[in-house]
């Protein structure tokens, strides 16, 4: 419908109410008026109705044989979701994935997050380490959150800052930390890597309007992350590690960033199986007790395990230990790296592979792409 001139009809309609309606028409809501349920107005043939602009607002116009009627339409507020963002700090890496990234975020997740009326605050990052640098100094106040845009890279990155910063801000000593305090923002992950391993495995598939919409409701899941350490010194937060074949492979990829995703995987791989060799290992943990209620520990201020668990012991020659706090889905690992374990249960997966012939160690890396016959 076309918009009235100036002193035309339409303008001088405004407010709803047509030169004919009855007096008490423009009391009644629109909603009743599509039911029939207007006691005077009933009667009347409805020549047009739609949702046209009239000014700047988008108004629900009814045109009957008698008169033009139209209301400004108010838009449903989302229930339940009381924790929904509404300013978004966003880091944004312009190098991840065929430098793809950038596109990701300006194509198909800012649209979603300006019709969402969520404000944001977008940061390229330029090397690694940025995101550290500029999470340690940067002022978070008035952000309900904290996204970032780019691979598992990035994302473990900006994950380590804000958990750093939780720590400091609490006076916890970095180099001794046990009990390590949550970080006092989320952090919201659109996947924009080569494998995504967080964002598939937080949501089941690595997508980024599922992962948009995620953060666009509030939703917030807790995830575990473990702590790295060597003798008095604290490394740093993260959610998986590898050491042996797999520690090797993935720097030989990460070298190797100029190759396509794919080929750089596979080469890296060949790479690492044709030297593969074992090391010897002395590895300590304690097993998960997973009959005793994680809720009821975390109540009592520590999801650790009791003081009268026995940390066990194995030694030997192994191939490689992954350390998986997550279980680290991806599209070549349906079920995960890491099926057994959980996102917030308070546990982490060892994972070993003892020493052995290579068409074995290769046999084994070929469950992880079944669904059916994976590790047990």
């Amino acid at each position: 419908m076309p918009r009235g001139r100036r002193g035309g009809r339409v303008s001088a309609l405004e407010g709803g109410r047509g030169e004919e309606a009855p007096p008490a028409a423009d009391a009644v809501p629109s909603v009743l008026w599509a039911s029939g349920q207007q006691p005077e107005a009933a009667a009347e043939l409805i020549l047009l109705r739609g949702i046209f602009e009239i000014g700047r607002d988008s108004c629900d116009v009814v045109l009957s044989e008698r008169a033009l009627r139209w209301q400004p339409v108010q838009p449903e507020r989302p229930t339940g979701f009381s924790n929904r963002p509404k300013s978004l700090k966003i880091l944004l890496n312009p190098q991840s994935h065929k430098k793809e990234a950038t596109q990701v975020y300006y194509g198909k997740v800012e649209p979603l997050l300006k019709l969402a009326g969520i404000k944001t605050d977008v940061t390229i990052t330029e090397c690694e380490g940025h995101a550290l640098s500029l999470l340690k100094e940067c002022e978070l106040q008035g952000f309900d959150g904290v996204v970032c845009i780019g691979g598992d890279g990035s994302a473990s990155e900006v994950a380590h800052a804000l958990l750093l910063r939780a720590q400091k801000n609490a006076g916890m000593e970095t180099d001794n930390i046990l009990t390590p305090v949550r970080a006092q923002l989320p952090l919201g992950v659109i996947p924009a890597g080569s494998t995504n391993v967080l964002a598939h495995s937080l949501h089941g598939i690595s997508h980024v309007v599922t992962a948009t919409l995620h953060i666009i409701m509030g939703h917030v899941q807790p995830v575990d992350v473990c702590t790295f350490s060597t003798t008095g010194k604290f490394l740093r937060f993260g959610f998986s590690a590898m050491f042996g074949f797999g520690g090797r492979a993935l720097a030989l990829a990460e070298k190797h960033r100029w190759m396509s995703p794919s080929q750089r995987m596979d080469f890296a791989l060949i790479k690492a199986l044709a030297k593969l060799k074992p090391e010897d290992c002395e590895i300590s943990f304690l097993p998960f007790n997973s009959s005793q209620n994680l809720e009821e520990r975390r109540a009592q201020g520590s999801p650790k395990s009791d003081c009268n668990d026995q940390w066990q012991m194995i030694q030997g020659q192994f191939l490689n230990v992954s350390i998986m706090a997550i279980p680290c889905l991806c599209s070549v690992a349906p079920r995960g790296l890491a099926p057994n374990t959980r996102l917030n249960n308070g546990s982490m997966a060892l994972i070993i592979a003892r020493n052995t012939s290579r068409p074995e160690f290769i046999k084994h890396l070929k469950r992880y792409a079944s669904v059916k016959n994976q590790v047990q």
